[in-house]
């Protein structure tokens, strides 16, 4: 095995955990993230449609994302009732402190070249044209010799932000399972299954 490829099959790369299905939030993804980032090998995502919440925790895992221009993003958690915990360091390596005060805060989405531009997305192509691209960066990838590539992401992975440790992601998944029980995210699941603004929103 030489690259790993991330990739949703069919419209939407992944729209996200079936909140209003009446699911809870995927547990343990951020041990998930850590297995992605540490991986010796390149990683790549490749992303249509939506790409939302620890779908995009997981994308931002990898090495390079290419996305076609039809694609969103959205770290949605707040306005389900519950913050994202154990996946805001991810979120902060991949797009900066700056920019995930906004996204993370508002939940709101962004379009692929809003990503392209905060860093997220290193490429854009038609949707037609994202396979091509994929495989065109993929080739690129394979150029470079397999120990050498290991050995530059162990190096590039000690000057990075670092990834919380076993423990603090143990910490911080606890404290977000209680969340997700709370009220607010019980409200917050209603509310989208409903399709209704949730009752923490004020008359305008």
């Amino acid at each position: 095995m030489r690259v790993i490829v991330l990739r949703g099959s069919g419209k939407h790369f992944s729209a996200g955990a079936a909140i209003g299905e009446g699911g809870q939030p995927r547990r343990a993804i951020g041990d998930v993230c850590a297995l992605i980032d540490a991986v010796p090998k390149p990683t790549v995502a490749v992303v249509q449609g939506a790409c939302i919440g620890g779908a995009l925790a997981l994308a931002s895992c990898c090495d390079v994302m290419v996305a076609s221009r039809d694609a969103s993003f959205s770290i949605p958690e707040v306005r389900l009732g519950f913050a994202p915990g154990p996946l805001i360091g991810v979120f902060m390596r991949a797009i900066g402190y700056r920019a995930l005060r906004r996204y993370l805060l508002s939940g709101e989405r962004f379009s692929a070249e809003d990503a392209h531009r905060l860093g997220l997305v290193q490429q854009l192509c038609d949707t037609q044209a994202l396979e091509s691209a994929a495989d065109e960066l993929i080739d690129q990838l394979l150029l470079g010799a397999p120990g050498a590539a290991a050995t530059a992401k162990r190096v590039l992975l000690k000057q990075a932000p670092a990834m919380p440790s076993a423990e603090e992601l143990k910490a911080m998944q606890t404290a977000f399972e209680a969340m997700a029980q709370s009220d607010e995210a019980s409200e917050g699941r209603a509310a989208f299954k409903e399709k209704r603004k949730p009752h923490w929103y004020p008359p305008r």
